[in-house]
């Protein structure tokens, strides 16, 4: 039997660039993506089907996505919070273009949250979101799915367990390719992110797989992840350099780091198919065009 392995799927492109304030140019972002695939990214969440106006940064998001490197063994995934946004993505395969390969869905586990991030309570998202499942499988388009604000909410504050759990077993009914729980404001502590992990695990078994998504917001991002881990979660969201953050959460920062998971797992025998020093230097390459040192600690201490 051979090593351990985990899937890191690289969001620095959508989740990493959303909450920027200047606008990163089409060319710059295919670059980024470009190196993230150097480093050995197969699994890259390229952009969000959302209104530009609510989110500048992805304006340009078929732009970005007609010209990424139709690549076999890449899978680019694009946000969508309705079904508006399924059709765009859809729409990105117009003509025999590549487009994008999967679709990632998102509810939000609190009713306040989840009506100022994309104008839907619990019950109106389950609705909406079960409906884009639906419709991109009838379309022919791979479709999985997050729960945001899994570990606690901005406005409510704390996020019972039974509310995530009930809402991936509704989720779980149209049979999405994954299920990621999202500590979206960085409050998770890595006990509970076992302990829920743990319990989605019970419900599901194998039957769907787990993705964890972890926000280093208070610093216990990587230890959240490595709780997962242990809970049986092989799947990671990860962001080059930590960066990230929700435009609708008030304070929220970046996403763990990739430097940082692959150091973690590296150094514990795990193997993520990352080469290290490659993101590193991606990350040095990328700073010098924020023109800011990024957030990662493995990335700063080399």
């Amino acid at each position: 039997m051979g090593p351990e392995s985990i899937e890191l799927v690289e969001v620095g492109p959508r989740d990493g660039l959303q909450n920027e304030p200047d606008i990163i140019a089409t060319d710059t972002k295919l670059a980024l993506i470009g190196r993230m695939i150097d480093y050995g990214a197969r699994r890259l969440e390229v952009a969000s089907f959302v209104h530009p106006q609510r989110v500048p940064q992805m304006a340009d998001a078929e732009a970005v996505i007609a010209a990424l490197p139709d690549r076999a063994d890449c899978t680019y995934i694009g946000l969508v919070l309705n079904k508006r946004g399924v059709m765009r993505a859809l729409a990105t395969r117009d003509g025999g273009a590549r487009g994008v390969d999967q679709v990632g869905c998102v509810i939000v586990a609190s009713d306040t949250f989840g009506q100022k991030n994309q104008g839907q309570t619990i019950a109106e998202g389950l609705a909406e979101t079960r409906d884009m499942l639906r419709f991109a499988r009838a379309e022919g388009m791979r479709a999985q799915v997050t729960i945001s604000a899994a570990f606690g909410c901005p406005f409510e504050g704390e996020v019972k367990h039974d509310t995530v759990l009930a809402i991936a077993e509704e989720l779980a009914i149209e049979n999405p390719e994954e299920i990621a729980l999202a500590d979206t404001i960085g409050v998770g502590t890595p006990f509970e992110a076992g302990e829920l992990f743990a319990k989605l695990g019970e419900v599901f078994s194998s039957r769907i797989p787990l993705r964890a998504h972890f926000h280093n917001t208070r610093g216990t991002g990587i230890a959240n992840a490595w709780e997962a881990y242990k809970a049986g979660v092989r799947v990671f969201d990860a962001s080059l350099g930590g960066l990230g953050g929700c435009p609708f959460a008030p304070r929220a920062t970046g996403n763990i780091a990739t430097e940082d998971l692959t150091y973690m797992m590296d150094r514990s025998g795990i193997v993520t198919n990352i080469n290290l020093d490659a993101a590193i230097a991606a990350n040095k390459w990328f700073a010098d065009v924020l023109g800011r040192e990024l957030p990662s600690a493995v990335a700063r201490a080399a």
